[in-house]
């Protein structure tokens, strides 16, 4: 992720509650080719088979409350990214999938508007300022800013790099 990057991309709309093994399923963990991974991306969502299919490189997903909760697998970061999918906006996180995010490089937003963001809305992300427009509906956010560790981690590529160069 480049410094002052803005993250341009279509809407995936998502609810609450969704957790980890709805994002990715339990019975894929066996797999490490991550291109293998990114392809059962939110297979375990109602809407996953519309998802695999039509999801391109630099679409958001925006979700409702608690998105990543369940085990703290990363896979799940891991094949959302591998997916295409660029930033992750929601009401909530839970704790360990918003730090796994992280650490694999995956941005994450918290914004408390997020359920006012349409399926197939086309969004403007600054991930430094936290302001998300939204260009469909001609309207501006100010999502939770991620901290300056955070944007580190980002910027080298996930943790395991930030501590490489560190």
């Amino acid at each position: 992720m480049k410094k002052r990057e803005i993250i341009k991309g279509k809407v995936w709309r998502f609810g609450d509650d969704i957790d980890t093994d709805q994002i990715y399923p339990g019975k894929y963990l066996p797999l490490t080719d991550k291109k293998e991974m990114a392809r059962h991306a939110m297979e375990g969502t109602e809407r996953g088979e519309e998802f695999l299919k039509g999801v391109k490189s630099g679409d958001i997903i925006v979700a409702g409350k608690n998105f990543g909760c369940g085990s703290s697998r990363e896979h799940a970061a891991i094949a959302i990214k591998g997916a295409g999918i660029s930033v992750v906006i929601a009401e909530s996180f839970a704790r360990i999938f918003h730090r796994n995010c992280i650490n694999t490089a995956l941005p994450v937003l918290e914004l408390k508007e997020a359920k006012e963001i349409k399926d197939g809305d086309f969004l403007e992300v600054d991930i430094k300022t936290g302001k998300v427009k939204n260009v469909t509906q001609s309207k501006i956010y100010d999502a939770v800013p991620i901290s300056k560790l955070e944007r580190e981690i980002l910027e080298a590529g996930g943790l395991l790099k930030y501590l490489k160069n560190g």
